[in-house]
């Protein structure tokens, strides 16, 4: 007898399509694209340029929205909301960890990661208290009252990790997470977002590097703006493995 699939659809996509008018063309971003990712998935999305791959990390973020087809996050359907709408519900559901860090240079470690919680309307106290909580639990307890320009790469790809965790997100989309980093830096932060992953959250890790996207479970390939390969990855790099070969 199968095992029953009691997974729950975290995200459901639905014949997603963009389109771009510039001037007199029409360029089709993403032409079809349907896609599930359960809570608790690990997946990496890969592609090379012009795949579509970062148009559709854009909506899988709510940073954009399909012309045509649907889009339900946690069951909420995203697929037409407003722009407030999109940001209420990017802080809320949706933790980014960005190649460039995207951190305010004059804030403090504390003070950027403590940011989300201003939006969601948490009061200083507690926000005080959570963003120390989060930067501890990435390693950086000894450095809330660092500004950016006083951290390393990879403490600086920390704070934006503690960030991205801060309001309990029901996914963690990473993009290119590791492309500013040299390898030791990047195999730190693979060993990290495996860490987060192993406590139950949802992970989209987009990358074009093959080493990086086998630490996922499953990848996930386009080209010409649809899913060319959907599969389980069987052969899960883990930290302590490129540790070894390294």
């Amino acid at each position: 007898m199968e095992p029953i699939n009691t997974a729950k659809p975290l995200i459901t996509i639905k014949d997603i399509g963009r389109k771009y008018v510039i001037g007199a063309e029409v360029i089709h971003a993403l032409k079809s694209v349907s896609l599930t990712i359960n809570k608790g998935e690990f997946v990496a999305l890969m592609g090379p340029s012009g795949s579509g791959k970062s148009t559709l990390m854009n909506i899988l973020g709510c940073l954009d929205t399909p012309t045509k087809g649907q889009y339900i996050l946690n069951g909420i359907d995203v697929s037409h909301m407003t722009d407030s709408q999109l940001a209420e519900v990017r802080n809320s559901e949706i933790g980014f960890v960005f190649q460039t860090f995207n951190l305010l240079p004059r804030n403090t470690a504390l003070d950027n990661v403590a940011l989300p919680l201003i939006y969601a309307g948490v009061n200083k106290e507690k926000r005080k208290e959570r963003a120390g909580n989060a930067l501890k639990n990435v390693g950086l307890g000894h450095r809330m009252d660092h500004k950016p320009n006083e951290l390393s790469g990879g403490q600086r790809q920390r704070v934006a990790v503690a960030r991205a965790l801060i309001n309990n997100p029901s996914i963690i989309l990473a993009d290119e997470p590791t492309g500013n980093l040299d390898t030791k830096t990047s195999i730190e932060i693979m060993g990290l977002i495996e860490d987060i992953h192993a406590k139950g959250n949802t992970i989209i890790l987009v990358t074009h590097e093959e080493d990086i996207a086998l630490h996922a479970h499953r990848i996930v390939r386009m080209r010409d703006g649809l899913i060319e390969n959907d599969y389980v990855n069987t052969n899960v790099q883990t930290v302590d493995r490129r540790v070894e070969e390294v």
